[in-house]
């Protein structure tokens, strides 16, 4: 009598969230359709409706997925580090300045036009990045305490400066390779910091 495949369903959502990933990095979200991610993981249109409802659910499963792997490697960036040092840390990592930053900064502007347009990506973009506003506000306010900002401005619009900044330049650097390197966008960071 045969024996009867084990199949790791968490293992399959994975490898679908993680074909949902490259065809969207790749050739855009608008060619991320549930047979184009079917082919990119190797399965059948039926196995990705066997794991999620409709194409949006493995969108903002993908961009979940994305976002908690940049939480994970930034728990360990900033292990035992505050203020100052852990704010250079966590806005240094949302820069595209490394292949799997570049490819996370694609994924998460493939999102922004499409969130415009669909309520139920923007609440998850919204409630994303409100954890991240909040991680830049808590961090500038730890550096306030310990003396380490010599600025007088409200930090919640530093905050927001901060955020701009780091959109704004993650973007440029997508849309502008020629004008823009990597280390142009560390530099221009680290400046703005410094001026804080």
């Amino acid at each position: 009598m045969p024996v009867p495949k084990i199949v790791d369903h968490d293992e399959r959502r994975r490898e679908v969230l993680s074909a949902a990933r490259r065809v969207i990095v790749r050739d855009g979200i608008d060619a991320a359709t549930t047979r184009a991610i079917a082919k990119e993981a190797g399965y059948s249109n039926g196995v990705l409706a066997h794991y999620f409802t409709d194409k949006d659910e493995i969108l903002l499963s993908a961009l979940r997925q994305s976002h908690q792997r940049i939480r994970d490697r930034l728990a360990r960036k900033v292990d035992g580090v505050s203020g100052l040092a852990a704010l250079r840390e966590l806005l240094l990592d949302n820069l595209p300045l490394d292949a799997e930053r570049t490819q996370e900064t694609r994924l998460e502007v493939s999102f922004w036009s499409r969130s415009l347009a669909s309520e139920r990506l923007a609440e998850v973009q919204r409630s994303e990045a409100g954890e991240l506003r909040a991680a830049v506000r808590d961090l500038l306010g730890q550096a306030k305490e310990a003396g380490e900002l010599t600025t007088g401005q409200n930090l919640d619009d530093v905050t927001e400066h901060l955020l701009a900044l780091v959109d704004g330049l993650s973007l440029h650097l997508l849309l502008y390779p020629d004008r823009l390197r990597r280390v142009d966008l560390e530099r221009l960071l680290l400046q703005h910091l410094d001026g804080l």
